[in-house]
């Protein structure tokens, strides 16, 4: 069953510059057993099916704090990065077993940063207090459209503190300034690369593409359950307006989960057989899972949906005229339809947009026309409505008594023209950048392996 997520484009303008970066934890392992076979590529440790642990403790659950190469993580640290994560998810209930997931998630997203940080120190490449304070009232005049104490007091009254959002500032910078040192330099793409790419893209013109987000999350036969069942609750916070790049950053295990979550463009044949007969049912805005897939389970949230080198419909102009009429709030059943019978003959009366206004004026409704109106920024129930519409029609009424009900005018349509392939430069820094992705995954990758991370 395939759900629309709610809200998800305008669900929140305060969006804090919260990007935490979740890195699955690594798998513990115990019990004792002789290895007398070849460990196999997918088991390289050769374990046995059925595992005794020895002992009781499990420092996933109880270990709350951590010391990374002398640096301490208290539960302070915890605590505020957590509240900015639930205010970016907007959620107000929380259960405790999800909360528990949420402040070891929040500790691994720590002590990734911490390490960042230090990496840079060492390197001599850390970002400078200045620079941490400017993008810090960046983040407050763009994305809050604060002023720097607003936004302090904001962080405050939400239960977080703007040290954390500095700190997090930070860890991203400094990693920034890593990547551009000790990565980026080193990356090549060939003229070839790009041209077999770009040769590709031609011979797959008309194909369909979606650009997919997916939640993966492993199970065993014991645990499949309880997978599936975590799976379902993210699913119910999805729907109720979280945001799918922040689950997928928390509890996705695959290896997008720090770019949130996002497959990028991808064609049915590239994906398991489970999730391209899901994937090709759904439509932009919409959710699916958790579907069973070899090894675990996926949630699928499909962002766009084009054809390769083709000018898409949805690119198209309009320009529109919106008719709306509200109810007063001590307004009557009887007399709401009556109101609503009113305005839908008076649409249905209108001879065009020229007899709209004349109309819309004598019946007490508000007009408000904009003429560039972008297809794909509509909501995703209302862009095949008005691409099937002729100039001069209109939408059928919707809205409610509470919000005000309202039509859509067409007045005019600009259709796109046909897509030109991208050129050489775009797609040699699309492959650039998929390649430094991959790079800064390996040494994160490496500064945990050699981190000394002691667990309070």
């Amino acid at each position: 069953m395939f759900k629309t997520v709610k809200n998800l484009l305008n669900s929140r303008r305060r969006v804090l510059a919260v990007s935490v970066i979740a890195i699955s934890a690594s798998a513990g392992f115990g019990g004792l057993q002789a290895q007398n076979a070849a460990p196999a590529a997918s088991d390289p440790f050769n374990l046995p099916e059925s595992i005794t642990m020895l002992g009781q403790e499990d420092p996933n659950m109880r270990r709350a704090t951590a010391k990374v190469n002398g640096y301490v993580i208290t539960g302070t640290d915890i605590d505020q990065r957590l509240a900015l994560v639930l205010d970016a998810n907007q959620a107000s209930t929380v259960s405790d077993e999800e909360m528990q997931r949420l402040r070891m998630q929040v500790l691994r997203n720590l002590i990734d940063e911490t390490l960042q940080i230090q990496e840079a120190v060492a390197l001599e490449v850390a970002p400078d207090t200045d620079r941490v304070e400017a993008t810090y009232q960046r983040v407050a005049t763009q994305n809050f459209g604060q002023s720097k104490d607003e936004l302090d007091a904001y962080l405050k009254k939400v239960g977080s503190s703007p040290a954390s959002l500095k700190r997090q500032i930070e860890g991203e910078l400094a990693w920034q300034n890593i990547l551009a040192r000790n990565v980026q330099p080193f990356i090549n793409v060939s003229e070839d690369e790009v041209h077999e790419l770009i040769d590709r893209m031609k011979a797959s013109k008309g194909m369909d593409e979606y650009h997919l987000g997916e939640i993966y999350l492993s199970s065993t036969p014991t645990t499949d359950e309880a997978v599936k069942a975590n799976g379902t609750k993210i699913m119910e916070q999805l729907q109720q307006g979280g945001s799918f790049a922040a689950y997928a950053r928390q509890f996705s295990e695959a290896s997008t989960a720090a770019v949130g979550g996002d497959l990028g463009w991808i064609r049915l044949p590239q994906l398991p057989a489970e999730l391209a007969t899901i994937t090709r049912q759904l439509q932009p805005g919409q959710l699916a899972g958790p579907i069973k897939i070899q090894g675990g389970y996926s949630i699928l949230y499909l962002t766009d949906k084009r054809q390769v080198l083709t000018a898409d419909p949805r690119d198209a102009i309009l320009s529109l005229k919106q008719i709306s009429i509200t109810f007063p709030q001590d307004v009557t059943e009887q007399q709401a339809q009556a109101r609503l019978a009113e305005f839908t003959k008076g649409v249905e009366s209108m001879r065009g947009c020229g007899d709209a206004d004349s109309i819309a004026g004598a019946m007490g409704a508000e007009v408000v026309t904009n003429d560039q109106v972008a297809v794909r920024g509509l909501p995703a129930s209302l862009q095949d409505s008005l691409l099937s519409m002729q100039i001069g029609q209109a939408t059928p009424p919707f809205g409610s008594v509470v919000d005000g009900v309202r039509v859509l005018m067409l007045c005019g349509r600009d259709d796109p023209q046909v897509a030109n392939e991208p050129s050489f430069n775009q797609v040699m820094a699309q492959l650039e950048d998929e390649r430094v992705g991959k790079r800064a995954q390996r040494y994160l990758r490496d500064l945990r392996r050699d981190a000394i991370i002691e667990y309070n």
